[in-house]
C-alpha cells in the first residue's frame, strides 16, 4: 500500500509573503524597462536636429515615433540645414535595424550626407558620395534615404531617392500625386551607385511630404493602402500648418497597426 504524502496548505502569512515577493519583482522590471525606454528617447531626440530651417515662402516640420518594442531605439532620421549657397537641404531616411547599433549608424549617415552635402549640391552626387562613406565603414547596415535640396532664388526642388519610398505633394487647388521617379539602391550596398535627379519648380500653394516605411507599412496595410492613405490625409491638410500636417500623417502609422520607428518631413510651400 502507497503512503499518500500530507498536503501542505499555505497559510495567510505565506501567501501575503509570496505576494509581496512578487509585487517586488514585478515594479523592479517596470522600474528598469522605463529607465531604458527615457535612456532610449534622449539618446533619440539627441540624433535629431533640435530645429528645421525655414525660409520666406519654405516652411518646414517633422514628426518623429520611436519603435514599440526592444528599446524603442531606431533608425528613422529627419534633417534640414542650410547650405553655403544659401539654398536649403532635407533629408529622410530609415537604417535597417532597431537597436542602439542602428542608432549610431544611423548618426553617421546624417554626419556623412550633411558633410558630402557642403561640397557638392546635386542630390544625385550627395547621394552617391555618402553611398561610398559608408561602404568604406565596412558594416553590415544600409540605409534607404531622400534627400532634397531647395533653392530660393529658382524655387526648385532638387530630389533623389536611395531606395526610398516616394514622397506625396498635395496643391490647394485639389492636385497631388507620388513622385515615383527612379531612383537607386539603398545607400550602403553596392559601390558605384548612381542616383537620378528629378527636379521641380514649386509654384503656388501646397505641400510637399516625406515618410518612412515605418508610416505606412504593417499589419493590417500593406505598404501601398497605407500610401494612399497617407496621400489622403495630405490631399486634406495641403493648406494646413506644417507642424499640424506632420502630426496627421505620423497618426497613419496607428491605423496600420506598426511596431516600427515612423518618421514624416512636410515641406509647405507658400506662394
Amino acid at each position: 500500500m502507497t503512503r499518500r504524502r500530507p498536503t501542505r496548505h499555505a497559510s495567510a502569512d505565506d501567501l501575503l509573503t509570496e505576494l509581496g515577493r512578487l509585487t517586488a519583482q514585478a515594479l523592479e522590471r517596470a522600474e528598469l524597462q522605463q529607465a531604458r525606454v527615457e535612456l532610449a528617447e534622449a539618446l533619440q531626440r539627441e540624433l535629431l536636429p533640435a530645429a528645421l530651417p525655414q525660409l520666406p515662402g519654405l516652411r518646414s516640420a517633422a514628426r518623429y515615433a520611436p519603435a514599440r518594442h526592444g528599446l524603442n531605439i531606431g533608425g528613422d532620421w529627419y534633417d534640414g540645414f542650410q547650405l553655403p549657397d544659401g539654398s536649403l537641404a532635407f533629408s529622410l531616411g530609415d537604417v535597417q535595424g532597431h537597436d542602439v547599433e542602428a542608432a549610431a549608424f544611423m548618426g553617421q549617415v546624417r554626419v556623412g550626407l550633411r558633410a558630402v552635402a557642403a561640397t557638392a549640391a546635386d542630390p544625385g552626387e550627395v547621394l552617391s558620395r555618402a553611398n561610398e562613406l559608408l561602404l568604406s565603414l565596412d558594416t553590415r547596415l544600409f540605409a534607404t534615404c531622400s534627400f532634397l535640396r531647395y533653392d530660393p532664388q529658382t524655387r526648385e526642388l532638387a530630389h533623389a531617392r536611395a531606395g526610398h519610398v516616394p514622397p506625396i505633394w498635395a496643391s490647394e487647388e485639389g492636385g497631388w500625386g507620388f513622385c515615383e521617379d527612379d531612383g537607386g539602391l539603398p545607400l550602403g550596398v553596392l559601390p558605384g551607385e548612381k542616383y537620378p535627379v528629378t527636379r521641380r519648380r514649386l509654384t503656388g500653394s501646397g505641400a510637399f511630404v516625406l515618410v518612412t516605411d515605418g508610416v505606412i507599412e504593417g499589419p493590417k496595410f500593406p505598404i501601398e493602402a497605407g500610401l494612399e492613405q497617407v496621400a489622403r490625409v495630405v490631399r486634406a491638410g495641403s493648406g494646413a500648418d506644417p507642424a499640424e500636417l506632420a502630426a496627421a500623417v505620423l497618426t497613419v502609422a496607428d491605423l496600420t497597426g506598426h511596431t516600427d520607428d515612423a518618421a514624416v518631413l512636410v515641406l509647405r510651400h507658400d506662394e
